[in-house]
């Protein structure tokens, strides 16, 4: 099964799963709401994936507002292998990358800011900012994500 199909599957059982919940929502891409669904369970790599498929079909200014999503999630696929594996030759050294990804995600999302898409954009990139923050303070030595203290992603429908 290629990857496109993978993933529109994927999408459509996280659908199916959330069915009823978050009405107000219904009017945003499924890829979309499934991203936000896949970081909260902090699946990152999955999030990446799962808006991609809907930023490769996106051009104009919207395009850089996943890529900036896309990008937000990577830097946790950086933090969570991090974190799992401190001492690996590879995974050790992965608080610069994601430092990296945090401010090109925020690059393409402050144009978006304060809100976008149901979005609490500002408080994105805010948390990005502390993440950042905490990382170089700490000389690259210090990885801010914990397991037991992963941000979850709220989308408003007031928003």
């Amino acid at each position: 099964m290629k990857k496109n199909e993978r993933i529109t599957q994927f999408v459509a059982a996280l659908h199916d799963s959330k069915e009823g919940a978050g009405d107000a929502l219904q009017h945003l891409d499924p890829h979309y709401l499934g991203y936000f669904t896949c970081f909260n369970a902090g699946d990152y790599y999955e999030a990446h994936d799962v808006l991609e498929h809907l930023w490769l079909r996106v051009r104009g200014p919207e395009h850089a507002f996943y890529k900036g999503l896309i990008q937000h999630a990577g830097a946790f696929v950086h933090l969570r292998k991090q974190y799992l594996r401190p001492d690996h030759p590879k995974d050790g050294r992965r608080l610069h990358p994601a430092v990296r990804l945090f401010l090109l995600s925020q690059h393409n999302l402050r144009p978006f800011a304060p809100h976008y898409r149901c979005l609490d954009v500002q408080a994105l990139c805010d948390l990005s900012n502390r993440l950042v923050t905490a990382i170089v303070d700490s000389q690259f030595t210090r990885n801010p994500w914990h397991p037991d203290r992963a941000p979850q992603l709220q989308l408003n429908p007031d928003l």
